[in-house]
């Protein structure tokens, strides 16, 4: 099993490691009942998708 030859570098550590850090989420407001809702999704709280009712959610 081969074994690395010299120590690795704190900067060349630093820019394999770049890439790895976490992006916050986007979160947009449904047009139909102002909660936030994940874009590109159906609004889980009213069913709408734009101007469109895409499924029916039960009222409680």
């Amino acid at each position: 099993m081969p074994v690395p030859k010299k120590k690795t570098s704190k900067s060349k550590r630093g820019m394999r490691r770049s890439h790895d850090a976490l992006t916050q989420v986007n979160v947009s407001v449904c047009p139909n009942c102002q909660e936030p809702k994940l874009p590109h999704k159906v609004c889980l709280s009213c069913g709408f998708y734009g101007d469109k009712e895409v499924i029916s959610v039960e009222e409680e």
